[in-house]
C-alpha cells in the first residue's frame, strides 16, 4: 500500500472516530449534525460514494474549504486526493447543500442582480432575515457591494418570488432605510446603541426608549452573522473562487448554518455580552423622504405606549431577576451577576 493511501486511510478515521471538540475544528460542527447531514445527502440522492471517494470524504473536503478558505492546494496535502477530484467533490457538495435551500431557509427564484464587470477585488450585498434562533429564514445574495441596502429591499419587495412579511408583522432595519409598512427603523438623530445609555444615561423619552429596545434587538441579528463568519471563514476573507460561485457559496454557509442550529448553539456562536454592534451611520441616499407618514405616527405610537409603561416593566423585570440570576449562577458556577433583566430596569429606570 502506497504511503499516500496510508496517510488517507488515517485521515477518514480521524472523521470518523474524532470528539466533538475535534469535530469543531476541523469540519466546523459537531459530530452528530455531520453524520446527519451526510446521511440525507446520501437518501435524496444528492450525493454517492464514488469509486475513490466516499460522501464524508467529499464532505469534508469541502467544509476544509469553506470553514478554512482553504486553497484546493492546501486541501490536497491534507486529504492526499487530486485536484481535480477535491474541485469536483467541491462542487458537488455546493450543488447539494443549494437542494436543501427549500427545506432550511427560503431564497428567491431568480437572484435579484448579477455582478458587472468589475477587474478588481469583489465584494457583494447580501439581504438576509434572521428568526429569534438565530437562524436565517430569507437570503438574497449577489448585489454588488457599492448598493445601498434600502434599494435592495425595495426591488425585492417589489418582485412576486421575493421577500415576504405576514401582515400584521414587520422587520426591524437600521436608520438607513425609509419608515414603511413592514420596516421598522429607529428614530434618526436620537440616541441610538446601548452604550449610549450605560451608566446613569437613561431614556429621556419615548423615542430614546424606543431606540433603545429596537438596538437590543439588533444583538440577535448580530449574533447570526457572527456566528455565520465565525464558523465559516471564507465569508469573512478574500475568497480564491470566481463571483456566481462566492454567490452560491453564501447560500450553502447560510444553509448549513441553520442545519447546525438544529442541535444547538456551539462555540461558535457568540454570547450577547460579547456581540459590539458595528456603528449605524446614516447614508445620505434621500431614504427618509419616502417614509410613509401612517407608519410614522404608528411608531410614534407604540414609543409613547412604551415609555407610559415603562413602571410597570420595571416590575415585571423585578419578579423575574431572581429566577435568571439563579440560572446565570448554575450556568457559569460563579458567585452572584447582575442578570439581564436587572441590567435594563437600572438602564432604563428614570432617577427620582
Amino acid at each position: 500500500m502506497l504511503i499516500r493511501d496510508q496517510e488517507r486511510i488515517v485521515n477518514m478515521n480521524y472523521i470518523y472516530n474524532c470528539n466533538d471538540t475535534e469535530a469543531l475544528w476541523m469540519l466546523r460542527m459537531k459530530r452528530a449534525p455531520f453524520a446527519m447531514l451526510v446521511r440525507t445527502f446520501r437518501s435524496r440522492g444528492l450525493l454517492e460514494d464514488s469509486m475513490h471517494t466516499t460522501v464524508e470524504e467529499q464532505v469534508g473536503m469541502f467544509l476544509h474549504v469553506v470553514g478554512h478558505n482553504q486553497r484546493f492546494r492546501v486541501v490536497h496535502n491534507t486529504f492526499r486526493r487530486s485536484m481535480e477530484t477535491i474541485s469536483r467533490s467541491f462542487k458537488q457538495v455546493l450543488y447539494a447543500a443549494g437542494e436543501l435551500r427549500g427545506w432550511m431557509i427560503r431564497v428567491p427564484r431568480s437572484q435579484a442582480a448579477t455582478y458587472r464587470g468589475r477587474k478588481h477585488y469583489t465584494r457583494q450585498n447580501v439581504l438576509a432575515t434572521v428568526d429569534f434562533d438565530l437562524k436565517f429564514t430569507y437570503v438574497l445574495a449577489g448585489w454588488e457591494g457599492s448598493a445601498h441596502g434600502a434599494n435592495i429591499l425595495n426591488d425585492d419587495m417589489s418582485r412576486h418570488d421575493g421577500i415576504n412579511i405576514p401582515d400584521g408583522k414587520f422587520y426591524r432595519r437600521d436608520v438607513g432605510y425609509a419608515c414603511r409598512p413592514a420596516v421598522l427603523p429607529p428614530f434618526r438623530k436620537t440616541r441610538y446603541h446601548l452604550n449610549k445609555f450605560a451608566g446613569r444615561n437613561y431614556p429621556r423619552t419615548p423615542q430614546e426608549l424606543f431606540n433603545r429596545r429596537h438596538s437590543s434587538l439588533r444583538v440577535t441579528v448580530e449574533r447570526a452573522f457572527g456566528a455565520l463568519k465565525n464558523r465559516f471563514k471564507i465569508l469573512d476573507q478574500k475568497p480564491f473562487h470566481p463571483y456566481p460561485t462566492q454567490v452560491k457559496l453564501v447560500l450553502a454557509c447560510c444553509i448549513i448554518h441553520n442545519w447546525i442550529l438544529q442541535w444547538g448553539v456551539d462555540e461558535f456562536v457568540p454570547e450577547e455580552e460579547d456581540v459590539t454592534p458595528d456603528e449605524v451611520i446614516n447614508s445620505g441616499h434621500g431614504v427618509e423622504a419616502f417614509d410613509n407618514e401612517a407608519w410614522k405616527n404608528k411608531r410614534l405610537e407604540w414609543a409613547q405606549a412604551m415609555w407610559d409603561n415603562r413602571v410597570q416593566t420595571r416590575i415585571c423585570s423585578r419578579r423575574t431577576s431572581g429566577r435568571r440570576r439563579k440560572r446565570q449562577q448554575q450556568k457559569r458556577g460563579k458567585g452572584s451577576s447582575t442578570s439581564a433583566a436587572e441590567e435594563e430596569e437600572h438602564e432604563e429606570e428614570a432617577p427620582s
